[in-house]
């Protein structure tokens, strides 16, 4: 042991001089001839027998194992040395591994960014190969369903601030699925398969997910009809006070433990003031392998835009729950790191919104702008600078056409196109008189205000959130 000791000291030190003398920029030759001393020493000690070497690399083989049977939707690829490499799934998974890789035990995050799914691409609903999507997530040891009501909390306040429509929120908990495929007497190597039929009952009626759990995953048919006595019930907290009493689910030990968390979940829900916005849906199943208890999953109102029409082609905008074990699998000492989150479908989202607007014929509003600097007249290019330049330094949201001379009806015509509420033109009149004539664009209103109020004004007319509906 003290020979080996001495080794990985020797190691150690001609490390740290390799690392010296790239700082130092010194030589290629010099370089390589240590690093060559350092494999050298390596060879020498050998391997330790002792030890498990677990070390984490971006971003090889992170997504397998993930996802059930959902991994056929990976992008999967081959880099030139031959190793898996796949596009990024989701933002979870990759989530999990930055936390095993940096040791952090405790954090709160936003992440937007895109992935990737092998999927067929419905255009209208917003489902797409590649897109976006915003995630939010609290990991860290904390009391049972605080951070899980939390995360709830913010996706109502989400889609509620985006008013896209009435929602409801469908929470389960994976174990009360656990407990019920084993009362139920699925066997434990067919839980997950079982589990992504169960998922697919928000798209397709019961007599269809019975069928394959029957005919193509060789589940008994009298199994399947006591799953199906389960998962077409759903409700609020009564319901879970209900299967609290049901004789053969409440002598499940982990549907109890996740019917037990559920009724504080709900108690947490109705302190938030949402939990007429929730319903407790045994079919909901999320088919990720990672969640091991809540899940959640937000889908619009199949609402019409006016009496008498039909209903938007709408679904599942947000989803999430909690995923315990997912850090873990990453961690070389598999240390757990308890984790909870939401993600937000970007393009999902947007897609409904168009679909909104299209149908009510209104138009997209696709700038922040709040004015529009323009002018009346030819060769007052250097007028329009000048005051775009104060409004910028104001905090106002201004812009103005990239033309010398360009014609006050094409500038306001640009307004109406891009949804610029106000425009702000300057005349040779107006500039005698020290005003600046302030034109409504819905309205085609137009006023006199003085210079120095015009920033005011503007604040004032403009002081309604944007909103991309």
């Amino acid at each position: 042991m003290a020979e080996r000791a001495a080794q990985e000291e020797l190691v150690r030190l001609q490390g740290e001089r390799v690392r010296g003398l790239k700082q130092q920029k010194a030589s290629a030759e010099q370089i390589e001839e240590e690093v060559a001393k350092l494999l050298k020493l390596k060879a020498q000690l050998g391997p330790d027998e002792g030890k498990q070497k677990f070390v984490l690399k971006t971003p090889k083989e992170t997504l397998t194992g993930k996802y059930g049977e959902d991994s056929k939707l990976i992008y999967d690829l081959k880099d030139q040395g031959g190793e898996l490499l796949s596009l990024r799934y989701d933002l979870t998974v990759p989530f999990a591994r930055y936390l095993a890789m940096n040791k952090l035990t405790n954090i709160k995050r936003y992440h937007i960014a895109k992935v990737y799914r092998r999927d067929n691409p419905a255009m209208t609903r917003g489902r797409y190969r590649e897109f976006y999507q915003c995630d939010f997530d609290i990991a860290g040891q904390f009391d049972p369903m605080i951070p899980d009501a939390e995360c709830l909390k913010i996706m109502c306040e989400i889609l509620s601030s985006l008013q896209i429509g009435d929602f409801l929120v469908k929470v389960n908990d994976r174990r009360i699925l656990d407990g019920m495929f084993a009362i139920c007497g699925v066997p434990d190597s067919k839980f997950r398969t079982i589990c992504s039929s169960v998922d697919k009952l928000d798209k397709v009626s019961w007599e269809e997910v019975k069928n394959e759990m029957v005919g193509e995953k060789g589940l008994a048919p009298e199994v399947a009809d006591r799953i199906g006595d389960y998962v077409q019930q759903h409700g609020g907290v009564s319901l879970v006070e209900q299967l609290l009493q049901d004789p053969e689910l409440s002598q499940n030990k982990q549907a109890l433990e996740g019917l037990g968390d559920l009724k504080l979940l709900f108690e947490y829900l109705t302190l938030f003031g949402i939990a007429d916005k929730i319903s407790f849906d045994l079919s909901l199943a999320r088919g990720l392998d990672y969640y091991t208890g809540v899940i959640y999953e937000a889908v619009l109102l199949q609402t019409p835009v006016r009496a008498g029409e039909e209903p938007l082609g709408v679904g599942s905008v947000a989803a999430g729950g909690r995923y315990d074990g997912l850090v873990g699998m990453f961690d070389p000492k598999g240390r757990k790191v308890p984790c909870v989150g939401l993600s937000i479908g970007v393009e999902r989202i947007f897609s409904i919104v168009e679909q909104r607007l299209e149908a009510l014929e209104e138009k997209v509003r696709t700038t922040e702008t709040q004015v529009l600097v323009a002018s009346a007249q030819k060769k007052l290019l250097e007028e329009r600078l000048r005051l775009v330049s104060e409004l910028w330094d104001a905090g106002i949201k201004a812009e103005l056409l990239y033309k010398k001379n360009p014609k006050l009806l094409n500038q306001l015509q640009y307004c109406e196109e891009a949804g610029i509420p106000l425009v702000a033109i300057i005349g040779e009149q107006e500039l005698k008189d020290g005003v600046i004539k302030l034109r409504s664009v819905a309205s085609r209103d137009e006023v006199d205000v003085r210079r120095e109020d015009l920033v005011e004004e503007i604040k004032r007319r403009t002081s309604q959130p944007f909103c991309i509906c």
